[in-house]
């Protein structure tokens, strides 16, 4: 192992060997969206297998969520681990060996960057409170975990949908890359299916290229609190990462020291991202409660703060401009007959999210239902229908949001999304992981 390599692992990130298919393959057909979006919506993945057919694809590779309760796991998993023996034993592969692939993916008439890297799993741990130096930023589900498991174990290769922010406000490292692209080589370049844009990547492996970013990760390592040193957050795919590790504890304890050291399953691959890029938007995530009478909503909510303030507006775009006020904490909701913005004094959490699920775990312990809402208009209408509640949050502040994670630990689950369904990571890049 080379010394700069040790010097990446020490902050939890090293260049990694990065498979794509050969220059014959169509990527456009080959990249599918990530596999727990579009969970209620068959008719999307039925779409994307009449176009995909027979050619190489991720689709073959994944499992999409919203067949998870169709009662044939085992066939789809054995079918997976197939089609991926397949795919390596035929050479479909081109492999980068110790490198980073530079990403650019655009959307509309925006574009955003990214870093693929693979992060140490010793490295990462998904408790609520924990100070590691990769942690997760929403509450994991650990129920979540085996279904995942049940496809990994097996698995020859990882196919990351995973994005990971670090919080670079001089922007030295991402950037940096990017204003020297021209100078990279291009590894990929596609427009993608069903309406995801274009992603194009290029490669990162000079012995100047990686020193460079090793020094500015180490920069950004040691401006860090070294009692709390958070520099990789969960982006999306926390449910993935965390599968990802907890294969990895199965597999070490048949290792030895040394092995571990280099075992390819220790490591994840991810695409990194800052979080101060224009072009990364949080998505705010809202809430729907269904039959809960308002009166008993609203009991739950005085108990959640020791001042509640309502003020009655006239639609939910009134809601949406208060809660752009970030100096005081506040959310919305709707009825059936009335829209309300709530400001809250002296909340037991530190953002609204936090506030609304205390509220929603009381109410689910009694029975209630709740449902996770992306869009003010569909949670506008779901929440005005009768004998429901419409809950509006405000979007996640990235300036403050690490800060946020290192004071609260992870925040509630479904507080925020990385941009639209359709801009969600595509499958593109493999590793092996055995």
């Amino acid at each position: 192992m080379s010394s700069i390599t040790e010097r990446f692992i020490e902050l939890g990130v090293r260049p990694a060997d990065i498979m794509i298919p050969r220059e014959d393959v169509d990527l456009k057909k080959w990249a599918v969206v990530a596999c727990d979006q579009y969970t209620s919506e068959k008719d999307y993945w039925k779409d994307v297998e009449e176009y995909v057919g027979d050619s190489p694809s991720t689709l073959k590779l994944i499992f999409p969520e919203c067949y998870l309760e169709d009662g044939d796991s085992e066939q789809r998993i054995k079918n997976i681990n197939s089609t991926m023996a397949s795919y390596m034993e035929s050479g479909l592969f081109k492999t980068y060996e110790n490198c980073f692939f530079l990403v650019k993916r655009t959307c509309g008439n925006t574009f955003r960057l990214g870093l693929m890297a693979a992060l140490d799993l010793d490295r990462y741990s998904w408790d609520k409170d924990s100070k590691s130096l990769i942690r997760a930023t929403e509450g994991t589900i650990l129920s979540r975990i085996p279904p995942r498991k049940a496809i990994r174990k097996d698995a020859g290769l990882e196919i990351p949908h995973i994005m990971v922010l670090i919080s670079d406000a001089k922007e030295k490292i991402i950037e940096n890359l990017y204003a020297k692209k021209d100078q990279l080589e291009k590894v990929y370049e596609t427009d993608l299916m069903k309406n995801g844009g274009k992603v194009e990547a290029y490669l990162v492996n000079s012995e100047k290229d990686l020193e460079s970013v090793l020094s500015s990760f180490e920069k950004l390592t040691s401006d860090l609190d070294k009692s709390n040193p958070l520099l990789f957050a969960m982006g999306d795919g926390n449910h993935s990462f965390a599968t990802a590790k907890s294969c990895w504890e199965d597999i070490k304890q048949n290792l030895s020291e040394e092995e571990r050291k280099t075992h390819p399953a220790r490591f994840c691959l991810v695409e990194l991202e800052n979080i101060f890029d224009p072009g990364l938007v949080f998505e705010s995530i809202h809430r729907v409660l269904f039959n809960v009478p308002e009166d008993v909503f609203i009991s739950e909510l005085e108990k959640v703060a020791d001042g509640i303030e309502y003020e009655t507006v006239n639609c939910k775009n009134c809601i949406a401009s208060r809660m752009k006020d970030q100096s005081v904490q506040g959310f919305g909701y709707c009825t059936e007959d009335k829209h309300v913005y709530v400001r809250v004094k002296k909340p037991k959490s530190n953002i609204a999210a936090g506030t609304i699920q205390r509220i929603l775990d009381s109410l689910i312990g009694k029975g209630y239902q709740v449902d996770y809402i992306h869009g003010l208009d569909v949670t506008d209408k779901l929440g005005s229908e009768k004998g429901n509640i419409g809950i509006f949050l405000p979007a996640i502040d990235k300036a403050t949001f690490f800060e946020t994670i290192i004071k609260d630990g992870a925040l509630p689950r479904k507080t925020f999304s990385m941009g639209e369904a359709d801009e969600k990571r595509y499958y593109m890049e493999c590793r092996k992981i055995k």
